[in-house]
């Protein structure tokens, strides 16, 4: 009682804070966000749970429950959840469908959803082979929205540069790291209770679903597909330490895939008639490498800019300590930071394009 007393009180500013996150989204976005509402208040009922969310030994053969792996992300148990996902669902009206457009982001929602259903299903059915418990079957229920919430996690990483977002004792927190540092925080919520046993294993599935789909069969304005720039490897979503063992296992994978027809193969094209050098560009990773080499450079810009006005406000030491200890100090000028910057900007630019010669296919890491 405590609870809804707490919360009738803050009702008014819910209402304010939501409307101002979905106020310009589409269609689609209220629409999720509303069913989300609406299934929470369905989870109260046991029978309702039962139907909506996955279960393992309903899903598969004879019973073929297969509305469940459509209907299941929509409902959450925990009322923190259901904000958690209307939030992440709003933040992705605001961000990633101007990008992609309103029929992309249903597609990616519905693509990414369904494939956390199956590979979580498989994962559980793999449990009662190994253990013949048949409560991983029966008593087992998947539902919400983690798989989602690692999809967008992953589209951050693809979508924005290498932005430092908290920086720790432990080192500096990236968009990069993201996607694994919030799959850790879900174990660890599950092993106090938090989150449901379902959720770290529905979040790590929906992280290898929207990675896939975006590394390998996104289809782009431009008529290509997938992103291949080196940045977005399976490898990058670690720590620099263990990249390499991760990104030889990764394309042991990745080869696997590509025999049964799941992934393609990466083809790397090299331009021998440049007399500058050899010049590489990678299909379908053009547009999305040169925009984000061009945010890197922007941002080396920005710094170099305000080193150097910073440099040049720098307090005169007096002329005697200056004769006694101190070499004179020759920050760069304003103007030599501009040339500088300039030139950054220039060699990003001239890694973008050229036309192919040479096609060498080489593994996905």
């Amino acid at each position: 009682m405590a609870t809804f007393r707490a919360l009738s009180r803050n009702i008014p500013y819910l209402q304010q804070q939501f409307g101002a996150l979905l106020g310009n989204t589409s269609t689609c976005v209220k629409f999720i966000c509303g069913v989300v509402l609406f299934s929470y208040g369905l989870s109260f009922s046991d029978e309702a749970v039962r139907v909506i969310s996955v279960t393992p030994g309903y899903l598969m053969p004879s019973s073929f429950w297969l509305w469940t792996a459509f209907t299941f992300c929509f409902l959450e148990i925990h009322f923190w959840e259901v904000l958690v996902d209307i939030v992440t669902v709003g933040l992705c009206g605001k961000l990633i469908e101007p990008l992609w457009g309103q029929l992309e982001m249903m597609t990616f929602f519905a693509i990414v959803n369904f494939g956390v259903a199956v590979i979580t299903t498989t994962f559980y059915f793999i449990l009662y082979c190994c253990t013949f418990n048949t409560e991983y079957l029966f008593s087992v229920h998947i539902h919400g929205l983690a798989g989602y919430i690692a999809g967008v996690s992953v589209t951050v990483k693809q979508i924005m540069p290498d932005l430092v977002i908290i920086k720790t004792p432990l080192g500096k927190l990236t968009n990069r790291n993201v996607p694994l540092t919030v799959f850790f925080f879900s174990v660890i919520f599950k092993i106090v209770g938090l989150v449901d046993g379902t959720y770290p294993t529905m979040f790590l599935s929906g992280l290898i679903v929207s990675w896939i789909y975006l590394r390998f069969y996104q289809k782009h304005s431009n008529g290509t597909r997938g992103d291949l720039a080196d940045y977005f490897t399976f490898a990058s979503f670690f720590p620099n330490v263990i990249q390499p063992p991760i990104a030889v296992l990764s394309n042991v994978v990745h080869t696997g895939l590509v025999k049964i027809g799941i992934c393609r193969k990466v083809i790397r094209k090299f331009d021998m008639s440049n007399p500058t050098g050899v010049t590489v560009t990678v299909p379908a990773a053009d547009q999305h490498d040169m925009e984000r080499r061009r945010q890197i450079a922007l941002k080396a810009l920005s710094e170099r800019l305000s080193k150097s006005h910073s440099s040049d406000k720098q307090p005169l030491l007096s002329s005697k300590q200056n004769a006694k200890t101190l070499l004179p100090l020759h920050a760069p000028s304003t103007s030599h930071a501009h040339a500088q910057a300039h030139d950054l900007i220039a060699s990003v630019s001239a890694q973008s394009v050229a036309p192919s010669s040479i096609a060498i296919p080489k593994s996905e890491e």
